[in-house]
């Protein structure tokens, strides 16, 4: 049976974690190093770290956190944000990352992808989708893959992208579903589904998480009760690893605690 991983997610700005409600509102969740060993001690599978700010002063902040953190910590972690050329992506790694994340910069010139891959492998190489739901002429549901921090809407189908940054290289696929982040309303089930059912390479499911619920049925299974019916089950595989960030940053539950309830469910967690 898969193992399925729980990843915490640390946003972070200026040296800080922060989060927000669909990329906006952002609040201080506290010390990046403090969380970091926190959650590593409570048995995360793997942490990830997101510069939201990107500037060529948050970099250089987020790197001296990585340092920081990698010395601290026994889980791999996976940093994005601002990454742009192989450089940027070899000054991470030295840093301590086993994992870069690349959007923005991979959508304007995604054979960026490949040249990561080729450079330090596949494994090493995660394609961050930040994917929001769009009305269509044909009057059926799209996702647009969104640039810059979700701002900027490329009108490129992200279930598209997805498989072509697959192809490129890209080792795993991080889905974070603009509509659903930080509303602890669910994951986007049909968005996973889709994108789980498109490529070869594991996926994560971000953006969404409020309850030990939701987070078991997106590892699970990504059938949902709106899902067509004509799909059957085996149509609808859970996602390979879950983002969690609110619920864990505010106090609502714990890394222990989310994998025992998926262990009660009869999900394969490592602990």
């Amino acid at each position: 049976m898969k193992i399925k991983r729980i990843i915490p997610c640390l946003d972070v700005d200026d040296g800080r974690v922060v989060k927000g409600v669909k990329f906006e509102g952002i609040k201080d969740a506290g010390d990046p190093a403090e969380l970091a060993r926190r959650y590593c001690d409570d048995g995360a599978d793997e942490l990830a770290f997101l510069d939201i700010g990107a500037s060529l002063k948050s970099r250089a902040t987020l790197l001296d956190v990585v340092r920081k953190v990698a010395a601290e910590i026994s889980v791999p972690f996976c940093v994005g944000g601002g990454i742009r050329s192989l450089d940027n992506m070899r000054e991470t790694m030295d840093a301590g990352a086993n994992k870069v994340s690349v959007c923005t910069s991979a959508l304007k010139r995604p054979e960026l992808l490949s040249e990561m891959a080729k450079t330090f492998g596949s494994r090493c190489v995660v394609l961050s989708i930040d994917a929001k739901r769009v009305p269509g002429a044909d009057g059926k549901l799209h996702w647009h893959a969104f640039s810059g921090g979700g701002r900027t809407d490329t009108g490129i189908d992200a279930v598209e992208w997805a498989v072509q940054a697959a192809e490129l290289g890209a080792g795993e696929i991080l889905v974070n579903s603009i509509d659903a982040d930080g509303t602890g309303s669910g994951y986007d089930l049909e968005l996973l589904r889709r994108i789980i059912n498109a490529v070869p390479v594991p996926v994560i499911a971000s953006g969404g998480a409020g309850t030990l619920d939701q987070i078991a049925q997106v590892l699970l299974s990504t059938a949902s009760v709106e899902m067509d019916k004509s799909f059957l089950p085996e149509d609808a595989p859970g996602a390979d690893a879950a983002l969690v960030a609110s619920i864990l940053h505010f106090g609502k539950t714990t890394v222990g605690e989310i994998k025992k309830y998926a262990e009660s469910k009869g999900i394969c967690v490592r602990r």
